[in-house]
């Protein structure tokens, strides 16, 4: 933080000798040089904050929340660092120092010794996977997390979505918001907050819930994205599909834009394209945080060369959430392999993107597997009729797409496909709802990678599938005293279905 106030005070300076040099003398007795140099001063004050404003990012403050959240949360600090850290960069060592800059004031401070800080608070309701993260982050030798930045307490919340949110929350919310606002403090301009959260499971779902309503309650002009991650289809835990219907009701309302990853598709990337045979969260955890890191690390702004994103939260939410209605959003890289792979393949702008495409028309989660035989409705001609959710392959209509590249020859990619009119939603100009973001420092150790960020109909089926499944429990009254016993009554299960049909209907008549 300190080198980067200390470059643009310097830059401060010689902008303000300059104007002193090009506007006109005053015709008027000359100040003294005490009253001179206090003038002079000001002005390079003022440019030096106007040069901290232009060039260095915002900050993003991560909230970790339960088992799930504080697992993959480490994973993504450690790619993150990593990635901005590598020397296999293939660009310039001014590019490289400016995109490892830029990251470190989006995820990291600094502490006197030198040790970058994560710029997160860990929260769970049990010490032993806090712990172990606070002990593997330190282990790394290269980054660690604040001796201050951690809530943890010896009773978990057993599965009761409930629980977290009426009984853990209100009890430590004060605890919690103290750590956080002590994160938001050390900020010089923050951009918002990334909480990263299970949605299926007690402490991460329910306190995650509770928290991200205070944080729209005490920081309403900041932006807030919630990562949640998608139970399995035949999970084990009862009540999955109960906790994911509140976890998905209550983040509607207090945030800006769910990112969303599923875990059966992350799964079937790790055994297909990984070439893992026994998958382990770990493995998941690493896969995520790779597609996290591709969609977060720094790119290009609109000025050029080196000049990276000041505010990658706005950015996103401006591309990419048109409308409050619409706030959900899902994530496809490529390639993705593993690195014995990736030793013999090369790859072409043209290729890679041909086939982003067509992952994202046909809904498919990875490159294996693309259903080709998808197309966009030709345009001109009437649309198809709505999507339906017990459709087993259908056109998977975009409101907003961003695709991310970075590597070797970016500025040769053409990305014209995807400014197709007929893959978005018709109340949406094409113009408004397809961005790209380019820089041609390579990501990890893919010479070439591309990255899509999209909000489209991908999510309604599996949403449905959950509405459906925990509205056949509810009828049956099952588990509901689990439920009620703490405070979460039939009411709010009706409100959250009413809403989440309500989300079904809307991203089905695109």
């Amino acid at each position: 933080m300190g080198n980067g106030r200390a470059q643009c005070r310097r830059l401060g300076q010689v902008l303000a000798e300059a104007c002193a040099e090009a506007l006109p003398k005053p015709r008027l007795e000359a100040r003294s040089c005490a009253e001179s140099a206090k003038a002079r001063w000001t002005v390079a004050h003022f440019f030096e904050g106007v040069c901290f404003g232009l060039f260095l990012s915002m900050s993003i403050v991560t909230v970790q929340l339960g088992q799930c959240g504080n697992q993959i949360g480490f994973e993504v600090f450690d790619a993150l660092f990593n990635d901005s850290h590598c020397s296999r960069g293939l660009c310039s060592k001014r590019e490289n120092e400016a995109y490892q800059a830029s990251c470190k004031e989006r995820f990291f401070s600094e502490e006197e010794n030198g040790v970058p800080v994560a710029r997160a608070v860990l929260v769970d309701m049990e010490p032993k996977v806090i712990n172990q993260t606070l002990s593997k982050a330190a282990c790394s030798g290269r980054w660690k997390y604040g001796q201050h930045s951690c809530f943890c307490q010896k009773q978990g919340s057993g599965n009761n979505w409930a629980y977290g949110y009426s009984v853990h929350g209100p009890r430590h919310e004060e605890s919690i918001m103290n750590l956080i606002r002590k994160e938001v403090e050390k900020c010089e301009s923050l951009s918002g907050f990334f909480i990263i959260m299970s949605m299926a499971g007690g402490t991460g779902s329910g306190l995650g819930a509770f928290v991200t309503q205070n944080l729209q309650d005490q920081y309403s002009s900041a932006l807030k994205m919630n990562q949640i991650i998608w139970p399995y289809g035949t999970g084990e835990v009862i009540v999955q599909n109960y906790n994911s219907i509140l976890t998905l009701s209550h983040l509607y309302r207090s945030s800006d834009a769910l990112l969303v990853h599923e875990n059966d598709a992350v799964h079937k990337i790790c055994v297909k394209l990984m070439n893992i045979k026994q998958v382990s969260f770990c493995d998941i955890n690493q896969v995520l945080a790779h597609q996290l890191g591709s969609v977060f690390q720094p790119t290009y702004s609109g000025e050029g060369l080196f000049h990276y994103r000041r505010n990658p939260l706005g950015d996103l939410m401006e591309n990419l959430v048109p409308h409050p209605e619409f706030k959900m959003l899902g994530v496809r890289n490529i390639p993705q392999m593993s690195e014995n792979s990736l030793a013999y393949s090369t790859f072409t702008w043209a290729g890679l993107l041909k086939h982003l495409r067509q992952m994202l028309i046909s809904n498919a989660k990875m490159e294996e597997g693309i259903d080709w035989q998808v197309r966009p409705p030709l345009s001109g001609l009437p649309p198809l009729g709505k999507m339906s959710v017990n459709k087993e392959t259908h056109f998977n209509t975009s409101i907003a797409n961003l695709v991310i590249l970075r590597g070797k020859d970016v500025q040769s990619a053409d990305v014209g496909a995807f400014k197709d009119p007929a893959l978005y939603t018709s109340w949406l100009e094409p113009v408004h709802a397809f961005s790209v973001w380019k820089t041609q420092r390579a990501f990890r150790k893919y010479e070439k990678s591309a990255a899509l960020v999209s909000n489209s109909q991908s999510l309604v089926k599996p949403l449905d599938m959950i509405v459906g499944k925990a509205w056949n429990m509810f009828a049956s009254r099952a588990y509901l005293h689990q439920y009620t016993k703490f405070g979460i009554e039939e009411e709010d299960f009706l409100d959250s279905f009413t809403l989440l049909e309500q989300v079904i209907a809307s991203y089905c008549n695109l």
